[in-house]
Formats: C-alpha cells, structure tokens, sequence
C-alpha cells in the first residue's frame, strides 16, 4: 500500500457522496459516478439529495469524476450503488456487476475493493469477486482482496450521519480487516467493529432492515385489525403501550424507500436458494406492499364517487427529497382506481424526478388550491404538519374529509363541518 492510502469511491447517490466526502479530510480521495450531470451538479456546490450541505461540498478537497480512467491504481476502491429489486421482487445486481466492470478495469496488484451495496451472504466473495478477477486477469485473494463495510445512511438523519455510527467492517485476510478498521477507525467517532467475516456482516446489514420491516408489518396489521373493531386509533394505542419500559414503539404506516422495502427480498431470495421458505421475512413485505392500497379503500369509503381529493407528499420520508420506492404512489394510484380524481404535491420532490419514476405531475404550489372533498396527509412534511384549521378550510369543501395517515393532526382542531379519519 502506498502512503497515503488513495481511495476512490464508486457511486455518489445517498451513501457514496456523504462518505467520499468524509474520507476527503483525512485521505486523498476521488468520487466517480456515471452521471456527468451529477458530476457537474456537485462540482457547483449542489447536492439534490441534501445529505451534504453546499458549504461543506465546496469546502472539501475531494475531486469528482465521471471518467472511469481516473479511478486508475487507487489502493483501496469503495463500492457504493444501489442493489434495488427488480419488477417482480428479485434482487437486481446489475448495478453492482456494473461497477465490478469499472473497478477491475482501474485495479493493479494490491489493491482492495469494498463493498458498501446491501447485498445477501456470498455475493462479495461468490459474485463479485469473480466478475473483478475476469475483467481484471487478476487472482482475487492474491493479487487484490475484497472486504465488506455495509452502509447505514439514513435519509435526512442529521444525527447518525456517516462520521458519527459504528462501522461494521469485514476483510478477505485480518490483514485487510485490520486496514479497513484503521481506515473507517480514522472518519467516525461511533467507532469500528470487526465482524467475523465478510459473510457475517453481509448478513448482519441484511438482517437490520429486515428485522424493521417486520416489526412495522405487525404494526401495520394491528392497525388494521383495530380498524375492524370500530376506528380504535393505533396511535392512541402507542401511546399506552408505550408506557411499558421494554415495548418496542414502532410507528404504522408506508414502507419505502430505498432499504427497508427493498431489502428483506434479498434475504428471502438467498434463503429461497438454499431450500428454505421465509415465512416471517415474506409475510412482512406482503402486508407492507398491500398498505396502500388497504389505506385508499378506507378513506375512499368515506367519499362520494368521484371525489377531487389531494395528496400531501410524494417522498417515502418526511422532510427529504428521496423518492425511491416510495409508497405513497400505491395509495394514489388505488384511490384513481376506486374512480377519483388525485392532485400531488410535495414542497420537496423534484418534479421531473416525480414525473419520470411515477408519471406525477406535482402541483407546483398550493396558492389558489381549494374545492377538494379529501386532504390525505401522506408524508409528514413540516410545512403540512405546520398546518392550521385555516389550511384545511381553504382546501376542503364543506363537509371534506381529512384523512391523516402518519398522525401529524392529531391534535388539531378542524373548522366545523370538515370530518377526520386516521390510523
């Protein structure tokens, strides 16, 4: 290894731009990514996914590219693009294979690639290590070595940000081990653990959204069977239950984005191909990916066929401009199914972004918006849960429908003769 270590990273979505620019205070550091207009976008100071604050973008002495032939003979190669799932639930590497493609064109002897992608157990050493080896010529655990670091980015958590979590890492060799150690050792504050193998921690990352998926899907089933007994609230339940010192307080709701609704498909894939059936794992995604169209028909049922209704939100998380794998798109498209009429917005989506994934056109402001019979609070945004009983009355007709499904308004006081329904 040559002193200092020179490290690129691969990838600057959500995971790869946060962590490029953290290693950039404390090793020479390049990112690359295949979109030239993301390039340039960062290169003026502008993060669209607002995980890095323009100031501290313009700031760093991380260099940028779009030009693999830069990233050539670095020392150590950080993999960070997205392992999504395919149309029908199966886990897509393409993304990974493609960077595998890039990197062993830029490897020499002695270098060591890591991967950040939530994968499942093997597919660093069984997938990606053969891919580097045949477009390198070169002996995976010989000539190059291969280690595993899972990401923990969570969207618009200004709190667990990359340079403060612990960091599981894992190395072919101890001796791989012991550098990714110094070298994450060297970013974060939350300190580093060394798993037992590549595999455990493929595994343990796997597991730690999985485990968040079912225990939402229990929520999420309760909710429904307290819907059944008459419109007891699951939030009023929450908040008894969560008197009781050990109760886990998951929140009901809809389960997007990029890791939870995405990842507990890799695990059942992995488990499906080794002879074993995921009961628990599937039974979770099942009831999450049937939330939004359970939430349509409820508060379709309390409108008048072909009511004007508008949606709040767009993003699968309050206050971020992440759109992936939102589900808020499920509960829009039913309630057009169920025959009415949907209008969009969300202060912080991009337009062309929404249009593009989900063919939605956001109203561009709620200046002059008015007449609808429902008000569906889909994402917590602070400019909606800001709002007053003057906002409603302003965009419902008489008798309108509030429908609150992440809980925002619960103790809001609507003007008289608008009705409210909620989880």
């Amino acid at each position: 290894m040559s002193t200092p270590i020179r490290i690129a990273v691969v990838g600057l979505g959500y995971v790869g731009l946060p962590l490029a620019v953290t290693l950039a205070r404390h090793f020479p550091t390049i990112g690359l990514d295949i979109s030239a207009s993301r390039i340039a976008e960062l290169q003026r100071g502008h993060d669209r996914t607002d995980e890095v604050e323009p100031s501290r973008l313009r700031a760093s002495t991380l260099k940028l590219t779009a030009d693999p032939a830069a990233i050539t003979g670095f020392d150590l190669f950080i993999v960070t693009v997205p392992t999504p799932v395919d149309a029908h639930n199966e886990p897509d590497l393409r993304p990974v294979m493609s960077a595998c493609g890039t990197v062993g064109q830029a490897i020499r002897k002695g270098a060591v690639v890591v991967f950040e992608s939530t994968v499942y157990p093997g597919v660093t050493e069984d997938v990606c290590g053969p891919e580097l080896e045949r477009v390198s010529g070169l002996k995976c655990g010989v000539d190059f070595f291969l280690g595993y670091s899972p990401e923990r980015i969570n969207p618009g958590d200004r709190e667990h940000t990359v340079d403060r979590i612990t960091k599981v890492v894992a190395g072919q060799t101890p001796e791989v081990t012991a550098l990714l150690a110094r070298v994450y050792g060297r970013v974060t504050s939350g300190g580093v653990f060394e798993a037992a193998s590549i595999r455990v921690a493929e595994a343990a990352k796997v597991i730690e959204n999985a485990q968040r998926d079912i225990n939402i899907a229990f929520i999420n089933e309760v909710t429904m069977i307290f819907q059944a007994l008459g419109g007891i609230s699951i939030h009023d339940v929450l908040d008894a239950s969560a008197t009781k010192w050990n109760f886990l307080n998951f929140k009901p709701g809809l389960v997007g984005g990029h890791c939870i609704g995405v990842d507990p498909f890799y695990l059942a894939r992995c488990a499906q191909d080794h002879g074993h059936h995921p009961e628990i794992v599937l039974a979770g995604r099942r009831i999450n990916d049937g939330m939004g169209r359970w939430i349509a028909e409820r508060v379709s049922a309390g409108l008048p066929s072909g009511a004007r209704v508008l949606v709040l939100g767009l993003t699968f998380k309050e206050n971020v401009p992440d759109l992936r794998n939102s589900k808020v798109v499920d509960v829009i498209r039913s309630l057009r199914e169920l025959g009415h009429h949907v209008d969009v917005h969300d202060p912080y989506a991009d337009p062309v972004e929404a249009q593009h994934e989900y063919g939605e056109t956001l109203m561009p402001s709620l200046d002059g918006a008015g007449g609808y019979h429902c008000v569906v609070g889909a994402v917590a945004h602070a400019p909606y849960a800001a709002f007053t009983g003057e906002a409603f009355a302003a965009l419902l007709s008489p008798g309108g429908l509030v429908a609150d499904i992440k809980g925002m308004w619960r103790d809001h006081e609507l003007p008289k003769g608008l009705r409210s329904w909620r989880l």
